[in-house]
């Protein structure tokens, strides 16, 4: 049999009952947190910032004599998958590694970019149009000659805070968008236009990356609406 004293959960309960003898009840719960190693409790885990576009409109836009477009069938925006499916502010180092996208560690937008995007983009083209989902049931009135609306399909293919160097950085949005019409027979394509848009962060890091992509995606929109205007010829 193994000699106690080389036995070290013996020798180790042997010092705390010493150290109970000549510290008393006190002294021993010191000693047992110290040997337990529970010197402190751990920080409680940093929470993600969340982002989004701001609050939109604050006020209802006043009425102007300028009439109101035709109406627009909105449909899901889409991407290629990956990185732009989930919710990370992502950025690139153009100027040493553009192929690679990486996320933000502390921020996050409060949607998916697409899901943001599209309910920007339905937000400022419903100011002066009727802007309906492609999957809901319109309702339209044959007796005053309704048509069906023209139906966008946007394609979201680089939503980025892109640094061309240390110190020096934009807000990137690439967009393809579709604009078709709906017929008896089918889909038939009106046109289609890329929409690319930088704007400059006020700062190195997510929160001017968020309000430069912020800026982009408003002119991004700005710019679709002029195309959509010339495209459909109204």
């Amino acid at each position: 049999m193994t000699s106690s004293i080389f036995n070290p959960r013996w020798t180790a309960m042997n010092s705390v009952a010493a150290c109970a003898r000549s510290t008393g009840v006190a002294g021993l719960f010191g000693l047992i947190f110290l040997l337990t190693g529970c010197s402190g409790l751990p920080d409680k885990p940093t929470r993600a910032t969340m982002y989004d576009f701001g609050p939109g409109a604050l006020a209802t836009q006043p009425t102007t004599r300028q009439a109101p477009l035709p109406p627009l069938a909105l449909d899901d925006v889409s991407t290629s998958g990956g990185a732009l499916d989930n919710m990370a502010v992502l950025y690139r180092l153009g100027y040493a590694d553009a192929q690679q996208l990486k996320p933000y560690s502390q921020a996050r937008w409060s949607m998916p970019p697409a899901q943001l995007v599209r309910q920007r983009v339905r937000e400022q083209l419903g100011q002066r149009r009727a802007v309906f989902s492609a999957g809901a049931s319109v309702a339209l009135n044959r007796s005053q000659n309704a048509t069906l609306p023209l139906l966008l399909r946007l394609d979201l293919e680089e939503f980025s805070h892109l640094f061309t160097a240390p110190n020096a950085s934009v807000g990137l949005i690439r967009l393809r968008a579709t604009l078709l019409e709906i017929t008896p027979a089918g889909e038939k394509l009106v046109g289609q236009r890329n929409v690319i848009v930088q704007r400059p962060a006020p700062s190195s890091d997510a929160p001017g990356g968020v309000q430069a992509l912020t800026a982009a995606t408003d002119a991004a929109i700005e710019e679709l609406d002029q195309w959509l205007q010339q495209a459909a010829g109204r």
